[in-house]
């Protein structure tokens, strides 16, 4: 290795930030969403598999994280993105361009790590796990490149690995089945995920089509494509209330429920927004509060009912 190909330590540290760590938070909430079914199912939780579990996901998070930057970064995207602290990535690489094998390297190794986790959940739990473990490296594989370019699967393909991929994982890997609320409460990450991703799609929209991306925000207004937002949000709250209902929630998984306003005034921001982002950021903040929090008070819910 020459001088100049030289990487410092420094720089190795700072390769990190593709990883963007401050949002593999969501990982440990979704997966609370899977611990909390399993209790309710009467499950012990297994703490070694748990732990499995939680490495398996996380290295999935920062593998789709690392190859995005990666990818964004390659094809010029992040050289004409306005960066915002909720979207259009670490801007690590436009500022370390020497670090971009080393953002491949994070990515690849972080899927082997992925894939080893899920070779051994599905030795310990069964062979049930590897449709949801083949759809999920699908994901972290072509995420940047094919999803990114199909409005429709970029629309849901989020909120797929977060909600049913993340969520129904953990439950069978630790209860070796699949049950009535595994199935309604991984619903919830599901819709509030892809909100997350589709309001951080809105000032992208000259950089995203200017790289060949599709999504809803490009082809539709903002004003319509926050249509689709409300409309996520009302399916998510919905889910937990009709659960509750229905008895399959206990009545305290309407601790969920707290946030609804908070995501109403989102989505009535988005409406407005009039393509000015500093307007927005505001709103941005609170969509991932939303989406954090949502989830993680639905397992505390969940997790009451097991103790009352």
């Amino acid at each position: 290795m020459n001088q100049q190909s030289r990487v410092s330590p420094l720089q190795l540290f700072s390769s990190l930030g593709v990883v963007r760590p401050n949002f593999l938070v969501l990982t440990p909430i979704c997966l609370s969403l899977g611990v909390a079914s399993s209790l309710l199912s009467g499950s012990p939780i297994h703490w070694t598999l748990l732990s499995v579990i939680l490495l398996a996901a996380l290295m999935a998070h920062t593998s789709v994280n690392a190859l995005n930057e990666y990818g964004d970064f390659q094809s010029g995207l992040d050289l004409n993105t306005e960066r915002t602290p909720f979207s259009g990535g670490s801007g690590t690489l436009p500022q370390h361009p020497e670090l971009a094998p080393q953002a491949l390297r994070i990515g690849v190794v972080s899927l082997t790590v992925t894939i080893l986790c899920g070779l051994y959940l599905v030795w310990q739990s069964g062979w049930e796990l590897i449709p949801l473990g083949l759809t999920g490296v699908l994901v972290i594989l072509l995420y940047t490149g094919p999803i990114n370019r199909n409005r429709y699967l970029v629309l849901v393909v989020p909120g797929l690995a977060f909600g049913p991929i993340m969520v129904l994982g953990t439950e069978y890997a630790l209860t070796g089945e699949f049950t009535e609320v595994g199935v309604i409460a991984s619903l919830l990450p599901f819709f509030l995920v892809n909100n997350l991703l589709l309001l951080n799609q809105f000032p992208d929209v000259q950089a995203d089509r200017q790289v060949g991306r599709d999504n809803f925000v490009i082809s539709l207004s903002t004003a319509q494509s926050a249509l689709i937002y409300g409309g996520f949000g009302v399916a998510a709250y919905l889910t937990i209330v009709f659960a509750t209902l229905a008895g399959i929630f206990p009545a305290s998984a309407l601790l969920g429920l707290t946030t609804a306003f908070l995501a109403y005034q989102v989505y009535s921001v988005a409406r407005r927004y009039s393509g000015v982002v500093d307007e927005l950021i505001p709103s941005m903040g609170k969509n991932v509060m939303v989406t954090l929090l949502t989830p993680l008070l639905l397992a505390i819910g969940i997790g009451c009912g097991v103790l009352i």
